[in-house]
């Protein structure tokens, strides 16, 4: 049974699986820092991890996923180090994190909805000045000043992220659009994005906790919009729009 330590969201932990290739997905945040926490995952939270797959699919109305006990293994450690870190004020956060200039943007959308795609484009448009954080879902740690986006193992099937912090400033809801627009909507207006798109805790306990981080991040950060199309314009269009401050008026 393999068991190594992993770094991320700035937290040691030390996991002891039952395949190796989990280690394997985890190798850029393998660390040998001492331990603050550590997680076990047995055959009930793979299977745990199949019957909550399955559930998803059947809601969602496509064929249920055959997925490997490798693959639900990665989702289980996730899950149990993710339920660790609500003590050390962070959420898993459902979306694709980038960064440029050193400051991050968060955009989250239904699966399919193109986040992979627009980060893409950001890529393409701003080149060296941007970075990719997490594809995925990101570690978000909220402290009294401000919101930190980590890049963490799990991070999407192109496996597009860095063992990075950045400050994050926006989260963009993306919708598909055939003209590309943005508009910063309220806290109220994105609440129920914030509960759809990160992990619960499975500890009840625990409510209490992420309530208090959902309401923290909601006060903390600044909200958008945004429709798009596929194209680069939709990159510099998001970027813009941004990156304005409240006390700006937006240029035709």
């Amino acid at each position: 049974m393999p068991i190594f330590t992993i770094k991320t969201a700035d937290h040691v932990a030390r996991v002891h699986a039952l395949f190796e290739s989990t280690k394997i997905f985890c190798a850029e945040y393998l660390t040998e820092e001492p331990e603050e926490f550590s997680v076990s995952v047995s055959e009930a939270d793979i299977e745990f991890e199949r019957e909550k797959s399955a559930k998803e699919d059947a809601l969602e109305g496509i064929p249920v996923r055959n997925f490997s006990d490798a693959y639900l293994e990665t989702i289980a450690v996730q899950r149990k180090i993710t339920e660790k870190l609500f003590e050390y004020d962070t959420l898993l956060f459902h979306g694709s994190v980038i960064a440029v200039d050193g400051e991050a943007f968060l955009f989250t959308a239904k699966s399919g909805t193109g986040k992979s795609t627009h980060t893409r484009l950001w890529r393409e448009v701003f080149g060296s000045r941007a970075v990719m954080i997490n594809d995925d879902k990101p570690f978000l740690r909220i402290t009294e000043k401000d919101i930190i986006a980590f890049g963490t193992p799990w991070n999407g099937k192109h496996r597009l992220s860095q063992n990075i912090a950045m400050p994050l400033s926006a989260i963009c809801i993306l919708e598909r659009g055939e003209e590309n627009r943005i508009a910063e909507i309220s806290p109220k207006e994105a609440l129920m994005m914030l509960f759809q798109q990160s992990n619960r805790p499975q500890n009840k306990l625990l409510m209490p906790k992420y309530l208090d981080l959902i309401d923290n991040l909601a006060k903390k950060l600044r909200f958008f919009r945004l429709y798009c199309n596929m194209e680069k314009e939709a990159a510099l269009v998001s970027y813009r729009g941004m990156t304005k401050r409240k006390d700006q008026k937006h240029e035709d």
